[in-house]
């Protein structure tokens, strides 16, 4: 007869308080699989996985203080990158060693753009434009642009999510996605170029001269047409 072991001893209050979503309807099972016994030769395949991981996390460390030290002279814009909301030390790595650290390569925010693959198309045809995809470029940076992009429309109550939640009720999600990546990739291409750090409240102050500017010319044009206008004070 196999020996067996108890593994655990999880009431089913604590669960709960872990669950979320559908695995709360999931409970019994979970429950009875944390509270369940393991035989001997499942306890050694369980100690080989345990071990296995181990190795991987230690081998990602390694590679990870290896970058660090590749990096260690870039520290300056690593940590501009790190500035943006959704932007980790591994991304603003993988960022720079795409673009580098410098934007003496691309003229304009336009030209790095397009080599990124993240300039919109020009599909005409008899006057009318239509939807394209955009122009081919560097996937790898691409990719990495998007993955932040969707880590920053995650978030609330900011300047780029709101962007990219406005920008979503006119199009499908990753149409938004990646023209939030495009203009993610404007911004680091101004950082870089200027040297400063990304802060929101520019952003929110820009918006708010934008829009205090189209309630003007609103008003402007109703009162051209004869409408008297009482702005609220």
């Amino acid at each position: 007869m196999q020996q067996l072991v108890q593994v655990g001893s999880v009431s089913e209050q604590s669960l709960k308080l872990c669950l979320k979503g559908r695995a709360r309807q999931k409970t019994a099972e979970i429950l009875s699989s944390l509270n369940g016994t393991l035989s001997l030769p499942q306890r050694q395949l369980l100690k080989m996985q345990l071990a296995h991981l181990k190795d991987l996390q230690d081998n990602l460390q390694e590679v990870e203080d290896q970058i660090r030290r590749d990096f260690s002279q870039f520290e300056g814009p690593r940590d501009l990158l790190d500035s943006i909301p959704g932007i980790d030390h591994t991304a603003a790595y993988a960022i720079l060693a795409e673009i580098g650290s410098t934007m003496s390569a691309f003229p304009t925010a336009q030209h790095i753009c397009a080599w990124a693959g993240l300039a919109p198309g020009n599909h005409e045809s008899a006057g009318k434009k239509k939807k394209q995809r955009v122009t081919p470029g560097n996937d790898y940076l691409k990719t990495i642009l998007c993955e932040v992009a969707w880590v920053i429309a995650s978030h609330k109550n900011q300047y780029l999510s709101g962007w990219y939640w406005r920008l979503k009720q006119r199009t499908d999600a990753k149409r938004a996605i990646v023209a939030l990546a495009r203009k993610l990739l404007v911004i680091i291409y101004t950082m870089l170029k200027t040297n400063q750090p990304f802060d929101e409240r520019k952003f929110l102050e820009r918006t708010e001269t934008t829009n205090r500017k189209r309630v003007n010319r609103m008003v402007n044009e109703l009162t051209r047409l004869g409408f008297a206008v009482t702005m609220p004070a």
